[in-house]
């Protein structure tokens, strides 16, 4: 039985690295090696898996859940840098320097990381240039998210952004049939996302209702029209929230 609670696991470690689209597509002994280079940590709902200042001890893979990595201002403001969902890599940048990690990293619910350590990958990258050059690929990704995102927060306003997040979670964004989306955060965690504040989220969101563009029961967004939201993202006139 313990034999083959181990298989399970390691065939599950296995899964998760196979669907991270860093390692996805390398030989099956590569992978096997990096799993045997994997820790698998559980977190509890709001739980930390590490701070900005912590010391780097490698990147991780989200197995289950989502972690919201962020950082906080001196005022104690929280500003989401990205949250990551089962199956994304993030914290690759702590494999080039030990002096620490992007943000604070905070469980948002219930969830497992892998975590590949540093001293064994970057043995393994040193022997497989390709795989190198696909961690350099994502952390470029991360700096073009990083980019996009202060481009949001300078140049567009929170009607443009809240619509912007809703499109882009929408199944069917040109649909002109009513899309229900899940929030799976907390208001105030989606405002800071949104680098804005929970009461301002509540309000741009009544400015939608009232514009028969949503309606919100609990966690779930309705989008009565997703097109027109689309619409309304390119330059449909929304009055400003004050």
């Amino acid at each position: 039985m313990i034999n083959l609670v181990s298989v399970s696991k390691q065939t599950s470690l296995i899964n998760t690295l196979t669907g991270c689209s860093l390692l996805s597509g390398l030989p099956s002994q590569d992978l096997t090696q990096i799993a045997s280079l994997s820790v698998v940590k559980s977190l509890r709902k709001g739980e930390y898996l590490f701070r900005e200042t912590d010391v780097s001890h490698g990147f991780y893979i989200v197995q289950h859940g989502s972690i919201n990595v962020h950082r906080v201002s001196a005022t104690g403001k929280e500003q989401v840098i990205h949250i990551y969902r089962t199956g994304e890599s993030f914290a690759e940048g702590g494999l080039a320097t030990y002096a620490g990690y992007p943000g604070d990293a905070r469980a948002l619910e219930t969830s497992r990381v892998v975590l590949v350590q540093k001293a064994g990958f970057l043995a393994l990258l040193r022997r497989q240039p390709e795989l190198a050059l696909r961690v350099m690929d994502a952390m470029n990704g991360q700096l073009r998210t990083a980019i996009a995102q202060l481009e949001n927060l300078t140049l567009k306003d929170v009607e443009t952004r809240l619509a912007d997040w809703l499109v882009q979670h929408c199944p069917d964004p040109m649909s002109a049939h009513p899309a229900r989306i899940e929030l799976k955060m907390t208001k105030r965690t989606l405002a800071a996302e949104l680098g804005t504040v929970s009461e301002t989220l509540s309000r741009t969101l009544a400015k939608f209702r009232d514009q028969q563009l949503l309606y919100v029961n609990g966690k779930i967004v309705t989008l009565l029209n997703p097109a027109r939201l689309c619409a309304a993202r390119n330059g449909f006139e929304l009055v400003k929230v004050r």
